[in-house]
């Protein structure tokens, strides 16, 4: 791949995880959400708000951590990548969103790193490529965006 084609590709690759293209931003949706919304459970939905973003939490670092480590083992599933429903305090809930930008961030890093191929399989995967990994990200995290965004409606919290 030539350079200017990588770095179009990791361009938009870096838009995607940060802004999203057909969806709201991770800040867009976890914004001015008071505490008791974040761990306000809605009939019929199995998660809260805040279970959703650990959630995304949790898968994403584990995918950066794949990509970056060959000896990292991912957690069990699915006990592994889902937290309790306990309600959290405001410095776990913060603590959550800062981790999922700095992971964010971190995994950015690796596609804009000129050494790393990102068409080439990992050594340590079964086929993972990191462009492969930059586009679960992106699809994993629309995904439970788009759930996060319905639990806000459904508690009165998004227009």
């Amino acid at each position: 791949m030539d350079h200017t084609t990588r770095n179009t590709l990791v361009a938009e690759l870096t838009a995607l995880l940060r802004k999203g293209y057909a969806h709201a931003s991770l800040e867009e949706a976890c914004a001015n959400l008071p505490l008791p919304l974040v761990n306000q459970p809605v009939p019929q939905v199995p998660y809260t708000i805040w279970q959703l973003a650990e959630h995304l939490r949790i898968a994403q670092w584990d995918i950066l951590e794949f990509s970056r480590n060959p000896d990292y083992a991912s957690p069990e599933w699915p006990e592994g990548y889902w937290p309790s429903a306990d309600p959290v305090d405001e410095a776990t809930w913060q603590a959550t969103l800062a981790s999922l930008t700095r992971d964010r961030e971190a995994f950015i890093a690796l596609l804009q790193d000129p050494s790393l191929d990102l068409l080439a399989s990992f050594p340590h995967g079964t086929g993972q490529s990191l462009l492969r990994e930059a586009m679960l990200i992106a699809d994993h995290n629309s995904y439970h965006m788009g759930q996060l965004i319905l639990v806000r409606r459904l508690l009165g919290a998004w227009e």
